[in-house]
C-alpha cells in the first residue's frame, strides 16, 4: 500500500493518541481514519437497505394519527 506523509498540528495527534489509547501517533491518526471509513460503509449500507425496502414496498404502514 502506498503512503502518505502529512503534517498535522501535535496538540489534535496528542488529543487523539489519548483519546484513542495508542502511543504512536501514526497507529492513533490510522485507526481514526479507518474508523472512519467503516462508519461511512455502515451508513452506506443502512441506507442502502431503506432505499432497497421502500422501492419493494417492505416498509411498515405508518400508524394512524392520534387525537
Amino acid at each position: 500500500m502506498a503512503k502518505v506523509n502529512i503534517s498535522l498540528d501535535a496538540d489534535l495527534v496528542v488529543e487523539v493518541m489519548v483519546l484513542a489509547g495508542v502511543g504512536s501517533p501514526q497507529d492513533a491518526i490510522e485507526a481514526v481514519v479507518r474508523d472512519y471509513i467503516a462508519r461511512g460503509h455502515r451508513t452506506e449500507a443502512r441506507t442502502a437497505s431503506r432505499d432497497e425496502a421502500h422501492r419493494v414496498g417492505d416498509l411498515r404502514p405508518a400508524e394512524p394519527p392520534q387525537g
